[in-house]
């Protein structure tokens, strides 16, 4: 039985640990201030056009440069001098943030899967096999968990859920990803839910078969609130 304790050792840092002035999320600056308090790091990752895996949330990189660009369409060569939020703060690679956090802390990484199911998976994978430090992998689509269940079982993967009420989606792909329907055949060791999207009594009925994390929590009160309920939570802001 795969041991999950240590994503609750401590707090987990959404995009690592960064403000609306001097620190950006998902940047090496975010990570190494998650190093320091000691909490545990989650960050996502995008597969580029040249192979190259980088570490940054959204799908087009317009919110934080201003640069209407796809990232399934870059090459690292063409984003990796744009500033994020006009800072002197880049893009970095995946492996480049796996030399900073040098094991020191745990990182939950959730995959931005834009292309064909198993050209991150598999990349990722390779970076990860030259690390030593403690990790597991969260996506919402469940074909990519799928992908790790049947080529590499023993990393610890997780299913990441919610409501999808802002997503543009058919009606029955949104009932069968927010009520765990694949879950039965991908059979995730965890599921990372919307804190905003559960009753506690939804909470305790997940949680007696499976670890359960939360995301995402921006205050303190919020806090002591919820992580009575859940195994851990995703927080940011207040931490």
């Amino acid at each position: 039985m795969k041991d999950l304790k240590f994503l609750k050792e401590t707090i987990i840092a959404h995009r690592g640990v960064h403000n609306e002035k001097d620190i950006i999320e998902n940047s090496l600056e975010a990570f190494k201030e998650a190093v320091n308090k000691n909490y545990i790091i989650e960050l996502d990752v995008h597969f580029l056009k040249d192979g190259e895996v980088v570490v940054f949330h959204d799908d087009n990189i317009e919110r934080m440069t201003g640069i209407n660009k796809n990232l399934k369409d870059c090459t690292y060569d063409e984003i990796r001098n744009i500033k994020l939020l006009n800072k002197n703060t880049y893009i970095p690679k995946f492996s480049d943030v796996l030399k900073l956090v040098d094991g020191k802390v745990p990182i939950l990484i959730e995959l931005k899967n834009d292309n064909k199911v198993g050209l991150l998976e598999s990349s990722l994978v390779q970076i990860l096999k030259k690390y030593n430090g403690k990790y597991a992998v969260q996506s919402f689509n469940p074909l990519s968990i799928m992908w790790f269940k049947n080529n590499y079982p023993n990393i610890i993967r997780g299913q990441l859920v919610c409501k999808f009420k802002n997503k543009k989606m058919d009606n029955i792909k949104k009932f069968i990803l927010k009520t765990m329907f694949f879950n039965i055949i991908t059979n995730p060791d965890f599921i990372s839910h919307s804190v905003d999207d559960l009753s506690y009594k939804e909470v305790n009925k997940i949680k007696k078969n499976k670890f359960i994390l939360g995301w995402t929590v921006r205050n303190k009160e919020r806090y002591d609130e919820l992580i009575k309920y859940y195994d851990n939570l995703i927080c940011e802001k207040f931490i």
